[in-house]
């Protein structure tokens, strides 16, 4: 299940407070889209706006095509940290997903995310009681669980450990492969973009708006040495964006 998202010429703030200046956008069904740019220029608050989370003070956002000013819980956010609800269990955090879905059996369902991400047997524990890569774990299965066809996810591994942000990669491919969901990923990690996205796009210093595309030599999964040519391309690409900026 997924959904072509559209972001049309959308501007947040004005002068020395604008964060987002007539950013275009689009993300095919399907399709795993990476933006790209440095801390404080724009990327979460692009999320938020694409999620209902805050409006646009022009423009819009499109859902296959047609405008979505009630759009808010129609795509799924992960947000950076795990925003699991420290007074619930893990079992009632991941549940959440399905019951915003309209699953009735929202528990049973938790259960099986459960033992399909490697957190069997913590069903009880509460969230301060669990590693950041469990923690992160939790948050993933509750985005899949929430049935949405658009996942915004804002930099989901940055905190984790080489080894633990690697095998939630993997998950993330095979999830991915396994429901076709529509992706806009934002990072910081241009080896995080050349590992799990179809297409780079790289913004420059606030406010964001110019994008430029990197162009990825080949499908996805890719062999180590072609995610380091893309990983360089994508850093050329900053320089360059950043560059732009210093002279605008």
């Amino acid at each position: 299940m997924s959904a072509e998202l559209s972001l049309r010429a959308v501007t947040l703030g004005r002068g020395d407070l604008a964060v987002l200046d007539a950013v275009e956008l689009t993300v095919a069904p399907g399709e795993v889209v990476a933006l790209v740019g440095p801390s404080g220029c724009g990327k979460s608050t692009l999320l938020d706006v694409a999620a209902g989370l805050c409006e646009a003070d022009a423009g819009a956002v499109l859902i296959d095509g047609a405008p979505a000013p009630n759009r808010l819980g129609r795509l799924a956010l992960m947000p950076q940290g795990d925003s699991l609800l420290p007074w619930r269990t893990l079992l009632d955090n991941i549940a959440v997903g399905a019951r915003l879905a309209g699953a009735a059996d929202a528990d049973a369902l938790a259960r099986d995310a459960l033992e399909r991400y490697g957190l069997a047997g913590f069903e009880r524990h509460y969230p301060h009681a669990l590693s950041g890569g469990m923690r992160q774990r939790a948050a993933l299965a509750r985005t899949v669980l929430a049935g949405r066809p658009v996942w915004l996810l804002d930099e989901p591994f940055g905190a984790l450990d080489a080894l633990t942000r690697a095998e939630l990669h993997a998950e993330v491919i095979e999830l991915w492969a396994r429901l076709r969901p529509t992706v806009l990923l934002v990072t910081h990690d241009p080896e995080e973009a050349a590992t799990l996205a179809d297409r780079v796009l790289v913004s420059g210093p606030r406010p964001l708006g110019r994008l430029v595309e990197v162009d990825c030599p080949a499908p996805r999964p890719r062999p180590p040495e072609v995610r380091a040519r893309l990983r360089e391309s994508i850093l050329d690409a900053l320089r360059d964006q950043r560059a732009v900026g210093r002279t605008a």
